[in-house]
């Protein structure tokens, strides 16, 4: 694989159209594009719109709108996500073909009453880092003929990764090389420098589901090695997928970038900024008629630094 350090830069900012961008969404777009000038590099946008229930056209156009007004440029054509769901299943069969990944058919309402019984009875469920309950283990092993009988009958499922056998597969290609990847910002807890992967803490990830031909980790880390992506600069959000992402590009032959995970812009609660709340998103502060160098001054003002 060739090294993220041997080539131009690129730098990707990646939105989701599900509603509209807030503070935190321009730092991190200052940010990539102030990195990508800094170094001569490449600055392109993504869409993510994986999601075919949320996202909406109308959350697409205020993306750009939003990013000309913050005087942010990036590279045409923009890629969208939804444009190459059979690209995202062409990686997902191969990982079904190397018994990877099976199909999962609990509802969300079935894991629930399974976390509920067990934590009642005194026995922990296992959590992933975002706090979320891990999909029960035993589908695994389901029989195939049941499970294609299953999916021949039409009833819903999504496709999950078998961890164990994940991990094994990425052991056995890197020999003697631990699975991890460099850091250049910090984590939640300030790791920084070669942070070793823990994909097994998310327990079996969605690969796919029914109202999803791909999820974000697979569709991520595709896009990512499809678009020559050198540097991937986020939100400490998600710090911790990262472990699922380089599982995944180990096990797809995809290369690495760089990673750099940045502070967050958190509310007047404490808590990360959210889409539903449309007081700080970028069009409110352009209504109120402030200026893009007014919001670097308050993302500065929160200890935000923006190269």
């Amino acid at each position: 694989m060739d090294s993220p350090l041997s080539k131009q830069a690129v730098f990707r900012f990646a939105p989701s159209p599900n509603g509209l961008l807030h503070l935190g969404h321009a730092y991190s777009a200052i940010l990539n594009r102030n990195m990508a000038a800094a170094c001569d590099g490449r600055l392109l946008l993504r869409i993510e719109d994986i999601d075919t229930v949320r996202c909406r056209p109308e959350y697409e156009d205020a993306i750009y709108r939003d990013l000309h007004w913050l005087g942010i440029d990036w590279e045409r054509p923009v890629r969208r996500q939804s444009d190459h769901f059979p690209f995202y299943q062409h990686a997902l069969e191969d990982l079904i073909g190397r018994g990877l990944a099976y199909p999962a058919f609990l509802s969300r309402g079935e894991v629930r009453e399974r976390v509920a019984a067990s934590e009642a009875s005194g026995r922990p469920w296992p959590r992933d880092p975002d706090g979320a309950p891990c999909y029960p283990i035993e589908q695994r092993d389901l029989d195939p003929a049941l499970a294609r009988q299953w999916i021949e009958d039409g009833r819903q499922h999504a496709w999950r990764l078998n961890m164990d056998a994940a991990i094994a597969a990425a052991e056995a290609r890197l020999g003697d090389h631990p699975l991890q990847w460099q850091e250049t910002g910090a984590g939640p807890e300030g790791e920084t420098g070669q942070v070793m992967a823990q994909p097994q803490r998310w327990g079996d990830v969605i690969l796919s589901r029914p109202d999803a031909p791909s999820s974000y980790h697979l569709s991520v880390s595709l896009d990512d090695a499809a678009q020559h992506v050198t540097h991937v600069v986020r939100g400490q959000d998600l710090f911790h997928a990262t472990s699922v992402h380089r599982l995944l590009q180990v096990l797809l032959g995809l290369p690495q970038p760089v990673y750099r995970h940045h502070g967050l812009v958190l509310g007047e609660d404490g808590r990360k900024l959210s889409k539903s709340n449309r007081d700080t998103g970028i069009a409110a502060y352009r209504e109120k008629g402030l200026l893009p160098a007014d919001l670097c001054l308050l993302l500065a003002r929160d200890g935000l630094v923006l190269d």
